[in-house]
């Protein structure tokens, strides 16, 4: 069978335990197991060849392919994909991760199950080729009654149970699909009823848990679909047995061709789960964002007298040591492929802003059961604290930077809106001393960013104090409610930054100087929703549905979105599906769209 090139077609299935990636031709080519920073069982999605790699997938084959067709149920994370032969056969494959509600709480087990109904008289064959240790380790196959044990000395035990002839996928022989099937893969236990009744039923009541999920959502009139696609790719990307959410499923998938810039994003990034959270809440999902506080105050709970670093392992733990996976040759063998990430060691002041502007809901939204109370604020006072003691000092910035370190203006953004919050939180529970105190904070803090962090020569914000490059994130100023997005000073920023990075047509870089591994060459998505909100908030709203509909034209056939685009060819690139990128779709459109009243 020839293989197609490796993109980023891909569709995501899970369950807020684990995740699984699918491409076009029903081939799941990256999951993680347990849980999203576990090993990937199957991995080939990091190989040159995804159909065709001896490893790391769970393909279906069709003698004589011709063509497919992929799409999601509606308002589901359930996927169907048709595959269909030269001579007019075809096989239906749907592909979910039960999850349903089950004696008072969610089911959500270590499960990928698969549904195959022919269409006439279909040939094909199942690959199914689990690793460990980073592809390093193929799973011995024992063959049982009704199933295939995968086994492998001290790592994770799997089982297949099936309906099918375990002989021909043991021999990955073609055969004819007869009838209705199920594949059911999951950990090494047995079934206890029968497949086929186990696997509709698991199948229904995931469908309903979806549509009773989706249905409260409190959606814009305007591009329902992308934004629904959106919410659900974000519940699919918190970790709900501790409430952590990760940047994205996978690992290492460049940011351009051919660049080392190959990072780990199965982690939980303080600042861009607090944008997630935001989303969220704001569409009226909030559990999700209930128990992503719970994670945080654990977090804050423990922290220590050292800088609180940006990003933290799903568990909630420090480490994560970064290292190569070398059995793995990376995505169109764009190497490397990294464990870890060392992120986790650097100084982002930042994320002091985002600890505190993600907490502050527990005060104000009526709708959390546990509410922010004294004790709590004094635990984030801990945070404050640190966020005025470090406003004015270097520090690597939100982009990571490896090889240097600034004063960045952003940061010190956050450090204001972190004491501008507790100052509000403070008159909350009527505090007033504790008020006077963060609104002095907060007031010394802008006037120095005011004074350091603004070219008067550019009539802008800069990206480090004192410097005249600029930085997109500085268009999150008016969203931190730092400056209104008609003051003079936010539309010389705007200005500035339409003139300094879009070095390539429409689509906004997130800084064009060169760092560690030179110039960036692609357009950072989520820079590009922040730039249509900006443009919103001076006014500009024509030119802000313009160009939010060229983003979402860049989406992949599921509707999803990656972190980088290239500018030229609307290619995707970087880790994927990307948070920060899903939750630009929601907020963009919530500020772009007209209202239900004037539509109906």
């Amino acid at each position: 069978m020839n293989a197609p090139k490796q993109n980023l077609e891909l569709a995501l299935i899970g369950n807020c335990t684990i995740g699984a990636l699918v491409n076009r031709r029903a081939g799941i080519v990256w999951c993680c197991m347990p849980r999203f920073d576990g090993d990937p069982i199957f991995c080939s999605l990091l190989k040159n060849d995804p159909i065709n790699s001896e490893e790391g997938i769970f393909a279906i084959d069709l003698e004589d392919f011709s063509h497919s067709e992929q799409f999601y149920e509606k308002n589901t994370a359930i996927l169907t994909t048709r595959l269909y032969d030269i001579h007019g056969n075809g096989v239906v494959i749907t592909d979910f991760v039960p999850r349903f509600k089950q004696f008072g709480r969610i089911y959500r087990p270590m499960t990928i199950i698969r549904k195959l109904v022919p269409i006439l008289s279909p040939k094909l064959r199942v690959y199914l080729r689990p690793t460990a240790a980073y592809g390093e380790i193929p799973y011995e196959k024992i063959q049982g009654s009704n199933h295939i044990r995968f086994v492998a000395d001290n790592k994770l035990s799997l089982r297949l149970s099936t309906s099918l002839s375990v002989t021909a996928i043991m021999d990955e022989q073609f055969f004819v699909l007869d009838g209705t099937h199920y594949l059911m893969f999951s950990s090494d236990e047995s079934v206890q009823e029968s497949l086929p009744y186990l696997g509709e039923r698991f199948l229904q009541e995931t469908e309903n848990y979806w549509f009773d999920w989706s249905r409260y959502l409190a959606i814009p009139f305007e591009w329902q679909e992308a934004v629904i696609r959106a919410a659900i790719t974000l519940k699919l990307s918190a970790y709900e047995d501790t409430g952590a959410i990760i940047a994205a499923m996978t690992t290492s998938i460049p940011e351009a061709e051919h660049t080392q810039r190959n990072w780990d994003y199965r982690y939980c990034w303080l600042r861009d789960s607090f944008f997630t959270v935001h989303a969220l809440n704001r569409l009226g999902a909030t559990q999700t964002m209930e128990q992503y506080l719970q994670y945080l105050v654990n977090i804050v709970a423990a922290m220590d007298d050292k800088p609180l670093q940006p990003v933290f392992c799903i568990n909630g733990s420090r480490a994560m040591p970064e290292k190569l996976a070398t059995h793995l040759s990376g995505y169109r063998g764009m190497g490397p492929v990294r464990i870890g990430n060392q992120a986790a060691e650097q100084v982002q002041h930042d994320v002091y802003g985002a600890v505190i502007l993600s907490v502050t809901q527990m005060f104000f939204d009526e709708r959390i059961r546990r509410r922010g109370d004294q004790g709590l604020f004094q635990l984030l006072e801990k945070v404050g604290d640190k966020a005025v003691g470090s406003f004015d000092q270097p520090d690597a910035g939100l982009w990571e930077l490896r090889g240097s370190q600034h004063v960045h203006t952003f940061s010190s953004m956050m450090c204001w809106a972190a004491a501008d919050r507790l100052a509000k939180i403070a008159a909350r529970l009527d505090l007033p001393e504790r008020q006077s105190y963060w609104m002095k904070s907060a007031e010394r803090i802008r006037a120095v960013i005011e004074e350091k962090g603004f070219n008067p020569q550019l009539n802008s914000y800069t990206a480090t104090w004192g410097g005249d490059s600029m930085d997109a994130s500085l268009l999150l100023a008016c969203e931190l409610g730092y400056i209104d997005g008609k003051d003079p000073r936010f539309i010389g920023t705007l200005a500035a930054i339409e003139k300094a990075l879009k070095p390539e047509g429409r689509f906004l870089f997130r800084y064009v100087v060169e760092d560690d591994f030179g110039a960036p060459e692609n357009a950072f998505t989520i820079c590009s929703f922040w730039y249509i909100d900006a443009l919103a908030a001076a006014g500009r709203h024509e030119e802000a549905r313009q160009l939010f509909e060229d983003l979402l034209s860049c989406r992949n056939q599921s509707g999803l979105l990656s972190e980088d685009i290239n500018p030229k060819t609307h290619e995707l690139w970087g880790n994927f599906p990307q948070t920060y990128s899903m939750v630009g779709i929601i907020n963009s459109a919530r500020i772009l769209s007209r209202s239900w009243e004037s539509s109906l």
